[in-house]
């Protein structure tokens, strides 16, 4: 058996912030099993602003690939196509901070990435072999990143209203939605698009059926 066929399947699941990336992302864990999937959230590789002041750090454009460190995604993705555990970063989002914990992911015969911008890079996109796109609509997804940074990062609604116009927005326009064309797949509504989702996973188990003998 050649070395192609023994490596994961590496999927990227990428949309705007609120699109339902996440959802998608956890009815595939869901549907195809966790346990044959190494997954990988790039929210979790933002770079350590411990050194900046609180102040400084409300100013950091977290909608731009600089604030991402890219780099070391890539090679955790590098070491579980090669079969190898990856040292995931924990980043504290009410702090933004990189913790001093790590999680250790193992590799499994599928490895599913998520994020908003893995498309936009070049050298992280060529990783993948499919490549989704979460596509919705930008009201939709202003409420539900409202809702979620009230709710779970600790944010006052002006806060979130500033920084979606000065830097969200503008972001998405400028990496995120053109990043759209390299998607191989692309799902309108989000988590709530059940017939793509379900055809998605069944493609995923039918190549994890022809690999199951490598593992």
């Amino acid at each position: 058996m050649d070395e192609e066929h023994l490596r994961p399947v590496t999927i990227g699941v990428a949309g705007g912030t609120g699109s339902g990336k996440t959802t998608v992302s956890n009815q595939i864990l869901e549907r195809v099993g966790s346990h044959h999937i190494a997954y990988l959230p790039h929210d979790a590789y933002y770079k350590d602003l411990a050194h900046l002041s609180p102040d400084e750090r409300a100013r950091v454009n977290f909608d731009h690939p600089d604030s991402l460190d890219t780099p070391l995604l890539i090679q955790h993705i590098l070491q579980l196509q090669q079969r190898l555990p990856a040292q995931i970063p924990v980043y504290d989002f009410t702090r933004d901070t990189r913790t001093q914990e790590t999680i250790t992911v193992g590799p499994q015969p599928i490895i599913l990435v998520e994020g908003i911008l893995i498309f936009s890079d070049a050298e992280l996109r060529k990783l993948f072999d499919i490549k989704i796109f979460v596509d919705t609509d930008a009201d939709i997804r202003f409420i539900r990143r409202l809702r979620r940074d009230i709710e779970e990062r600790g944010r006052t609604p002006e806060s979130v209203i500033q920084r979606y116009l000065t830097t969200v927005r503008p972001m998405h326009l400028k990496f995120v939605e053109p990043s759209k064309r390299y998607a191989d797949v692309i799902v309108p509504e989000g988590g709530l698009n059940f017939v793509a989702i379900d055809m998605i996973a069944d493609r995923i188990r039918a190549m994890l059926q022809q690999r199951a003998a490598s593992y």
